[in-house]
């Protein structure tokens, strides 16, 4: 299914006609609001868990979430990506290893993903928190190279200027320039979706760094350690459990990323 047989599946917003009040006057206008979707992931003819997503790079979606949730362990694990829409939402059904279905069935969770909630569906305490992956430790970028990452994040969200509604997650080189950008209603969704972009386009993890519009929770440590990107910066705060998890993992925690400062939490080098 190629880029645009996927965007008419569903598009990732729409335009409604509204009233617009502004200092004591109103008006009446059409504005662009984001599309939040439920989406299926199938493994194999059994469905695991349902997101809520904005319906845009499911493939880089469904790749990445198996990813990060450590369902495969590379993308020739999946053998065949297929997207059926309906009514009540989008189904990915996904044709994965026998060996990975085994392992998935052994260590299912059922996940149910109200927007951003990354603890829905855990069966047990034992089963919410995954232990960490250690990643391959890089020297922490300078502070000119954050700032410059930074600096072009607003121009690269093209819905968020249309909606104002949701997040992003991207890939930034060693000078700081962003190479790639994804976006959705869900933070975690968008990093799932530049972790599946990047395993898709076969880059290197070691050869730059990640930057979130978000505030940067444990999972979404533990979803780029388990890509072994070494450094990630976000625009709002960490959890004091995701410093504790990036000490773990060995990896560069960079929060509070504003124009003209940030503040780094964990810092290694090579």
């Amino acid at each position: 299914m190629t880029l645009e047989d996927e965007a008419k599946l569903q598009p990732s917003h729409l335009t409604l006609p509204v009233h617009y009040w502004q200092q004591g006057s109103e008006q009446k206008k059409l504005d662009c609001i984001a599309e939040e979707v439920p989406i299926a992931m199938v493994y194999n003819g059994i469905s695991h868990a349902v997101m809520m997503a904005s319906p845009a790079n499911l493939h880089e979606f469904s790749l990445g979430f198996s990813l990060s949730e450590g369902i495969i362990n590379h993308a020739a694990e999946i053998y065949d990506i297929e997207l059926v829409a309906s009514e009540k939402g989008i189904e990915v059904r996904l044709d994965i290893s026998s060996e990975r279905m085994m392992s998935l069935k052994s260590h299912r969770r059922n996940l149910t993903g109200r927007t951003g909630c990354g603890l829905c569906g855990s069966e047990s305490l034992e089963t919410a928190i995954r232990p960490i992956k250690s990643v391959t430790p890089q020297t922490l970028p300078s502070s000119r190279v954050v700032q410059d990452a930074l600096s072009q994040l607003s121009e690269h969200q093209k819905l968020q200027a249309l909606t104002g509604a949701v997040h992003g997650a991207a890939w930034c080189d060693d000078t700081g320039k962003i190479l790639l950008l994804c976006e959705d209603v869900g933070r975690h969704n968008a990093l799932d979706k530049l972790i599946g972009s990047l395993a898709l386009r076969k880059i290197n993890s070691q050869s730059g760094f990640v930057v979130i519009s978000s505030r940067a929770s444990y999972e979404m440590v533990q979803k780029v350690t388990s890509a072994n990107i070494a450094t990630l910066v976000a625009v709002s705060a960490p959890t004091g459990l995701a410093i504790s998890l990036a000490n773990q993992a060995k990896l560069n925690l960079i929060g509070f990323a504003r124009p003209g400062r940030h503040t780094c939490y964990t810092k290694f080098n090579k």
